[in-house]
């Protein structure tokens, strides 16, 4: 939650800061001259892939874990392994390793010469630094280690041995998630924060720089609208010829912005949260294709078991009967797969006596009967919340408000920001009686939802709503999880998956398969090619994309940092996003006038040029 605020805070502090500079800019009475640079200005948009998200990336290896930063996270930084479309691992950042007979110490072997983007060598300390700080940090993806790490060391510069608390099987597996950041620049840039001497950890200045070592690099960050990454030309695996230099991620889903720029080809690939009707109409356009991805992503109705009526069981169980689970897939959600319980059963270890999602309003009557709350249940209406960065969202909760009448169960529909329902799902009193919230594995493992959506480590964060507080269930995914022998691990998943559903403490509607609409000559994308890989981010290994190019036209904005003579480039549609106080904002403002805006106070310098090919 510490990086949350921080992130919040950072965002106040510069939205107050722009309105003074565009305060100040309109009251002049004559424009600044233009101020000259050493290096020339460059208009990149022929060279950008750029793609919209729900949400701008949380480019903190320790803090962001959702959809848009795991796809930021495997571009900037590099992990010991690399998963592939089949769930096996390849040496990344390690070349080889070995596990003890015990399966308690995993040692690793490095690959030399690699650098961080800073030209800082990349060393064995450097990943004894990034566990540590996750390990200390508990969030994002640290409750992936924090069960069974018990230490980390470095016995020279090129070797890491981790040894374990207890036997962990799908340790391996997890590292695709442990990101290596340079520990000498983190260290270089600690804030004021609550890590006692590590002050904050360096999370603020990790909001918007990166401290990798992967294919791509920061380039800029406006944390409220747009993040532009560049290849790394030193990069210890090369630069493919093909690879888009650089990549753009625009943090908005509204519907009428993604159209437009889709429609002139300033984004190549949409997001997968417009609806499908919108998808079908920009798939039509000269060029573009839609394509569907199957995943391991699953739609899950989050039920807070802590809160008044959906405390009572029999309230929990009447719901998940009453659902119409066709209408949400056949109208909100075309394309996707009904679920069969918490585990997608594309994921090995799903059990596969469980149920296909179906409604059943006359056991639904039945069942409601049962409640404590029954002939009083409009005293205790349902709060349920809609992440309003997805559309679509909204109809299911519409059709769940419907549907739920028909039992006498109110349903207050609310939609709300991704940013604002992390927040509250972090406080058990803040927490809505139902939210719906997509999640993925972060390996190719039943073990990971299960670990993710219901042990008590994932309480307070945005992968549980549930508030389950159940130390057996807990208990038993983390024992699973030491059990060597696949078969009897597979057993035991498929009793926490029964008592999971059993307890009715969550709905599952639907698996998601991602639904988008792209542009195939310009962008040959494997993913669309039939070549998926399931776990969240890594469908977008942006090295690994042949990129031709786009006719787009938009205008570039070059800002040159005095202190180190680095350009951080960036494009910008004009007219085709929300005009709020924010810094690209401004540079729009200006490349309309043909001026040129200095801040020698904030050490920078903003160059706006005109550009169409």
């Amino acid at each position: 939650m510490g990086g949350d605020t921080k992130r919040k805070l950072w965002i106040v502090i510069t939205v107050v800061v722009v309105v003074i500079i565009i305060g100040a800019a309109l009251a002049a009475i004559t424009w600044p001259k233009p101020t000259t640079s050493t290096q020339k200005p460059v208009s990149q948009a022929s060279q950008t892939l750029s793609i919209t998200w729900a949400n701008v990336p949380n480019i903190d290896p320790a803090i962001g874990s959702d959809e848009a930063s795991s796809a930021a996270l495997v571009n900037l930084y590099d992990t010991l392994v690399f998963p592939t479309e089949s769930g096996a691992l390849l040496p990344d950042l390690a070349t080889n390793w070995t596990v003890s007979s015990n399966g308690l110490v995993y040692t690793f072997h490095l690959r030399h010469g690699v650098t961080f983007h800073n030209g800082d060598p990349l060393t064995a300390q450097d990943v004894v630094f990034s566990m540590n700080r996750l390990l200390t940090m508990r969030q994002g993806y640290s409750f992936l280690f924090s069960p069974y790490v018990a230490n980390t060391t470095a016995p020279d510069n090129y070797t890491v041995v981790f040894t374990l608390k207890s036997p962990f099987a799908l340790f391996m597996d997890t590292l695709v998630r442990l990101y290596i950041l340079d520990q000498k620049q983190v260290m270089a840039h600690l804030g004021t924060g609550s890590y006692g001497s590590y002050g904050d950890y360096g999370s603020t200045w990790l909001l918007t720089h990166d401290a990798g070592s992967g294919p791509y690099q920061v380039l800029y960050v406006n944390l409220e609208a747009n993040m532009t990454l560049v290849e790394y030309p030193h990069y210890w695996a090369g630069v493919n010829p093909g690879q888009p230099k650089y990549v753009q991620f625009i943090g908005t889903t509204n519907p009428s912005t993604v159209q437009a720029l889709f429609s002139s080809k300033q984004i190549q690939i949409t997001d997968m949260w417009q609806q499908y009707s919108t998808i079908q109409n920009l798939a039509a356009l000269p060029g573009a294709k839609m394509v569907t991805i199957p995943s391991a992503q699953e739609m899950y109705l989050m039920i807070n078991t802590q809160r008044p009526p959906t405390d009572d069981i029999y309230v929990r169980e009447a719901m998940t009967y009453a659902l119409n689970y066709t209408a949400i897939v056949t109208q909100a959600f075309p394309g996707s797969q009904l679920a069969a319980g918490p585990v997608p059963p594309i994921l090995p270890g799903h059990d596969p006596s469980i149920p296909t999602s179906h409604q059943n309003l006359t056991l639904a009557q039945e069942v409601i009967k049962k409640s404590k709350y029954y002939g009083s249940l409009s005293n205790y209406p349902v709060t349920y919340y809609w992440v309003t960065e997805v559309p679509a969202e909204q109809k299911m909760a519409i059709q769940f408000a419907s549907d739920m009448a028909k039992i006498g169960i109110t349903v207050k529909v609310v939609g709300v920001p991704w940013l604002t329902v992390i927040a509250d799902l972090s406080n058990e009193s803040a927490s809505p009686n139902i939210v719906s919230i997509a999640c993925a594995p972060n390996y190719y493992d039943a073990s990971s939802l299960l670990q993710e959506r219901y042990s008590m480590a994932s309480q307070g964060t945005w992968e549980q709503n549930e508030w389950l507080k159940n130390s057996t269930i807990s208990d038993m995914i983390a024992y699973s999880m030491t059990i060597q022998n696949q078969t009897e691990r597979y057993q035991m998943y498929y009793k926490i998956q029964e008592m999971i559903y059993n307890l009715y403490i969550s709905i599952y509607p639907f698996v998601i398969t991602e639904v988008r609409a792209y542009y195939p000559s310009i962008v040959d994308w494997y993913s669309a090619n039939g070549h998926p890989i399931a776990l969240l981010g890594y469908d977008f290994v942006f090295r690994n994309f042949i990129f031709n190019g786009t006719s787009s036209v938009s205008s570039s904005a070059v800002v040159q940092n005095q202190t180190n003579n680095i350009q951080y480039v960036s494009n910008f549609m004009l007219g085709s996003m929300d005009l709020r106080a924010y810094v690209p904002a401004i540079h729009d403002i200006f490349s309309i006038n043909d001026q040129h805006f200095s801040s020698n106070q904030n050490n920078f310098i903003i160059v706006n040029t005109g550009y169409s090919k």
